[in-house]
């Protein structure tokens, strides 16, 4: 699949409209109860060195990562510049701004204007890279379980609801409910697939499913997998440093160990997976409970914990944003001169 269908205006605005919906709910809970005198004056004292040397290390994940998906690709008979990888993979951050979970998409289709890598088996790598940074997030879940189990709890019972037994409760009728729907599709599909063999978009699903499936197993023909465990932990490594040094420019939070960077940047992951635009609200809300919880564990005052867990957050996702932003704006000219020039050497 060459070409992908263009999306849907209405659609397009809508999507954009919940998302920043979902975006300012999030960031007026908060918000909620907050001197916004008080949380500025965090700002005024800030070292703001510690919040630069934390974004090289923001800069450098990309980097990782860009890497990382040229050993994804190449098993699949493609060898592409780091360069080209790195901004798109920019790009992509940038689209995640306007339409959560667009960036994965946006990503492909730059990727194969400048590379000429089919959309599917691109989309499948970053599926599979979707999967691997799920179990070191998991790692770094598990390590926070270990040094920080008292404060994860805090955080846990702060942001629970009463009324678990009914949210446990709902959640497993939704699950017996998508079990069926996938069962009744996956019956229809088996009686019914000779017939639709004959329609053209039925064989278009199956190639882009097909190209996905060769996405995913790209893993297991992988000659360098050291190379690639070496990059997904160097990706984290980056992320938790970007996470933990911002803590060194705040008085408050400049006495956190390394432990508490285990869980704010476990706190912080759980925020930005939010459909929110750019994890705006949600970043800010979980990063105000967790500090709260971190203050609760060491016996301080939570309410200050609080004012200092958004004036965190604050500064946190500003430098994120403003990384995602810069990158995202210099990939657009560098993407569209190596497209140019893939399509004048296509020509020749």
């Amino acid at each position: 699949m060459e070409q992908i269908k263009k999306s849907n205006p209405f659609k397009t605005f809508l999507t954009v409209a919940i998302s920043l919906a979902i975006a300012a709910l999030f960031m007026w809970f908060a918000l909620k109860g907050m001197e916004f005198e008080k949380i500025a004056s965090y700002f005024a004292k800030a070292n703001y060195l510690w919040v630069f040397i934390a974004s090289i290390f923001g800069i450098l994940a990309y980097w990782f990562r860009a890497i990382r998906w040229n050993l994804l690709l190449e098993p699949m008979g493609y060898q592409i510049s780091n360069a080209n990888s790195f901004w798109t993979i920019a790009f992509g951050y940038l689209m995640n701004l306007t339409i959560p979970r667009s960036g994965e998409l946006a990503r492909s289709t730059a990727l194969f204007s400048v590379e000429k890598v089919p959309v599917e088996k691109s989309f499948g790598t970053i599926i599979l890279e979707r999967v691997v940074d799920l179990m070191c997030m998991m790692l770094f879940l598990g390590l926070t379980l270990i040094f920080k189990y008292k404060a994860i709890l805090e955080f846990y019972n702060y942001i629970t609801a009463q009324k678990e037994k009914t949210v446990t409760e709902s959640s497993n009728s939704n699950l017996y409910i998508v079990a069926g729907v996938v069962v009744v599709i996956s019956v229809l599909f088996f009686l019914l697939r000779k017939k639709l063999e004959q329609f053209a978009i039925y064989k278009k699903v199956v190639d882009f499913g097909k190209g996905i499936f060769h996405g995913l197993t790209s893993i297991f023909k992988m000659k360098q997998k050291g190379k690639f465990i070496a990059y997904s932990l160097a990706i984290w490594i980056c992320y938790y440093l970007a996470a933990y040094l911002v803590c060194f420019a705040l008085p408050e939070t400049s006495q956190f160990t390394f432990a508490d960077g285990f869980f704010i940047i476990v706190v912080g992951t759980l925020g930005m997976m939010v459909p929110a635009s750019g994890g705006i609200g949600a970043f800010h809300l979980a990063l105000k409970f967790g500090i709260m919880a971190l203050f609760l564990s060491m016996g301080k005052d939570p309410a200050e914990g609080g004012e200092v867990g958004l004036s965190y957050a604050f500064i946190s996702h500003t430098m994120q944003l403003v990384i995602m932003l810069v990158l995202g704006a210099i990939s657009i000219p560098i993407l569209a001169k190596a497209r140019n020039a893939a399509m004048k050497k296509s020509n020749v």
